[in-house]
């Protein structure tokens, strides 16, 4: 009985330590379609758009997530990290939901970054986001905190949890929470 009792627990332990699959695990097909939606909060634009296909990135797919992404405040647009996109799309996977991501914030001018940072304490002088490697978002009917962890259970990057202000921070920088 006792035995039983032990494998049962180390069973269940096992089974809670195992997280989402690491972010290179999840989609190493070279064939198919990858797909993104996003909802632009500051800017009412929506975009559902397959910006990857049978090995390929597709520039003009590339190109509208990018205006979607862009510096609302300034309209300027920089390329986002295919990278960061690659992440989203296994995020979204892994969250098993047909609704777009909420953006907050995308790419950030270094003069909005600034803004940001002289009237806020969580914005980061060196941002992330001015390189296009950043992105604030949510899910409508995802618990923050479910997305928080799924973020960070792909040990892709980093993972800001800002409950408070209604959103998870995602990045492509070194693996880090906080």
């Amino acid at each position: 009985m006792r035995r039983g009792w032990l494998k049962a627990g180390a069973a269940f332990a096992l089974t809670g330590l195992r997280g989402w699959p690491a972010l290179a695990a999840v989609d190493q097909k070279k064939n198919g379609v990858r797909e993104l939606a996003f909802y632009n909060q500051h800017t009412g634009e929506s975009l559902k758009a397959s910006y990857w296909a049978d090995g390929n990135y597709l520039p003009d797919a590339l190109t509208e997530i990018n205006h979607i992404l862009r510096d609302h405040r300034t309209n300027d647009v920089l390329p986002m990290g295919l990278p960061l996109l690659d992440l989203l799309y296994t995020l979204h996977g892994v969250l098993a939901t047909p609704r777009p991501f909420q953006i907050i914030s995308g790419y950030r001018s270094p003069q909005t970054n600034a803004f940001l940072a002289a009237h806020s304490d969580g914005v980061a002088k060196g941002s992330l986001h001015m390189q296009g490697k950043a992105i604030d978002l949510y899910v409508e009917g995802v618990p923050l905190d479910q997305l928080c962890r799924a973020a960070m259970d792909l040990h892709a990057g980093g993972v800001g949890y800002y409950p408070s202000s209604n959103f998870v921070h995602v990045d492509i920088g070194r693996v880090r929470a906080w």
